[in-house]
């Protein structure tokens, strides 16, 4: 990391002394896509624009010099007031914490700080639904779109997941936004008002930024600011405390029969239903495991809040099959099933994925591990007790993982992906989930969580060609 005082560019060739003198209407804070998107959506509105960036090789930066060579840049840490008194506003990306000096100086200086998320509420052309949660928010706007999709009305799909929010703008209007939005993004929100909001659910994440469970409760809780309708997961009680007196309510749970959106024994068979009216039968879902049922019946909520038809949400629920990385049936060997769950970077993930899958019994082989980003592993204890047989731990945090088994004869220790999956295989008994879910980011080996997935895929077909068997 490179400190630059005197705040000249590290491109010399990328901005001239004039630029980098100029004062600016808005200070771009970290270059990746997000920060791009910024950088694209404010030149198309006229506003003079810096980018900073405390990488000295930011992700975007090829592309920024190609699309707008005229944004002067500053890489670097950045501590020197100097180029902030030169700023109208600041624009921070999601990635960069609101501990950072830069935003710290920002807010002494009494610079507007706000991210691309905001910018995007003050300027959507149509209504925004809204979805947060640690877990299923992929799985859920996805759906949610389709629904849209098969219902003949179109979804502007993007935020957390897909195109960032502001690209979005530079498409036709849809008839609603459907955003997947995260901690990082909502702790710089202001102005959305979104007409339906959920918090699917919170468990313990990203601790190394929030501090605490509370502080990041309270960062998604902002999901649900407005007089739009709210979707409450009963099941969850940290959302449920997030319930305003006065304001619409749609609820769902896996449990509770009083809820709006529950599950209900039919003719011998789960159910989803709505209220006391059966639906459709779990076991038509593509979407395997109970915690994605819970993604189903979040959807139908937010599908009648928004006035979409039932028959078309159920064809819907019929036909998805799931997002890559959650979750993923992958192969079937000698009575083994194999599962990619990589998007699984903390442990409510895990959590739920092993309930979800296990169905309640004690048949699961599972590969996990990474960096834990300051996660508290305990939690875990309760669900390798009940549903674990096995646990193949790789990654820097797999001795504080393996801190939390009761049975310590369960833990082997995995050096590489293939070391883990073929340890796996060799315990693997017919009647067995193999699941890879390993409660972490994957930082410390791979380059992210698809990278790792791809990995446990390439692995699982090495050693299915080594067993004869086709990958």
């Amino acid at each position: 990391m490179v400190s630059h005082s005197s705040l000249q560019p590290m491109i010399d060739d990328f901005a001239t002394p004039t630029m980098t003198n100029r004062r600016f209407d808005t200070l771009v804070l970290g270059l990746g896509k997000t920060g791009l998107s910024c950088v694209r959506h404010l030149a198309k509105q006229g506003e003079t624009v810096a980018v900073a960036d405390d990488n000295d090789a930011p992700p975007a930066l090829e592309a920024l010099r190609a699309q707008h060579p005229e944004t002067p840049v500053f890489l670097g840490e950045l501590f020197d007031e100097a180029l902030l008194r030169r700023a109208g506003r600041v624009v921070v990306s999601p990635g960069v914490p609101g501990s950072h000096p830069a935003l710290r100086n920002a807010k002494a200086l009494g610079l507007e700080v706000i991210g691309d998320v905001e910018l995007f509420c003050r300027n959507a052309p149509a209504p925004l639904i809204a979805v947060t949660g640690s877990n299923g928010k992929s799985t859920v706007v996805s759906l949610l779109a389709a629904m849209f999709q098969r219902a003949g009305r179109r979804a502007g799909l993007g935020g957390n997941i897909g195109a960032p929010a502001l690209d979005l703008l530079e498409q036709p209007a849809p008839d609603c936004y459907v955003l997947e939005l995260s901690s990082f993004q909502l702790e710089t929100l202001r102005s959305h008002r979104p007409v339906a909001a959920v918090a699917l659910n919170v468990s313990a994440d990203h601790l190394d930024r929030h501090g605490d469970v509370r502080d990041y409760a309270m960062a998604k809780e902002r999901i649900y600011a407005g007089d739009g309708a709210m979707i409450i997961n009963l099941d969850d009680e940290r959302v449920r405390r997030m319930r305003q007196a006065g304001r619409e309510t749609i609820t769902f749970s896996l449990h509770r029969p009083e809820a709006d959106f529950t599950r209900r024994r039919h003719d011998g068979e789960t159910w989803l239903a709505q209220g006391a009216v059966p639906l459709l039968r779990q076991s038509e879902l593509k979407l395997r495991g109970s915690h994605n049922a819970a993604n189903a019946l979040a959807c139908l909520a937010l599908g009648q809040a928004a006035g979409l038809p039932m028959a078309a949400m159920i064809e819907t629920l019929r036909r998805f099959e799931g997002l890559p990385h959650r979750c993923e049936w992958v192969a079937a060997h000698n009575g083994v099933e194999w599962f990619n769950d990589s998007k699984a970077t903390n442990v409510g993930a895990t959590v739920a994925a092993l309930r979800g899958l296990a169905e309640g019994q004690k048949r699961v082989r599972l590969i996990a591990g990474g960096d834990g980003k300051g996660a508290d592993f305990s939690a875990l204890a309760q669900s390798l007790e009940a549903h674990v047989k096995s646990v193949a731990l790789i990654g820097k945090s797999a001795p504080r993982i393996a801190a939390a088994v009761a049975e310590r004869e369960m833990v082997s220790y995995a050096a590489t992906m293939q070391a883990a999956v073929d340890a796996t295989m060799k315990q693997a008994r017919p009647g067995d989930i193999a699941l890879l879910s390993p409660a972490c980011a994957s930082f410390d080996m791979f380059e992210n969580y698809e990278d790792r997935g791809n990995a446990f895929k390439r692995c699982l077909a090495r050693a299915l060609a080594a067993a004869g068997e086709p990958g």
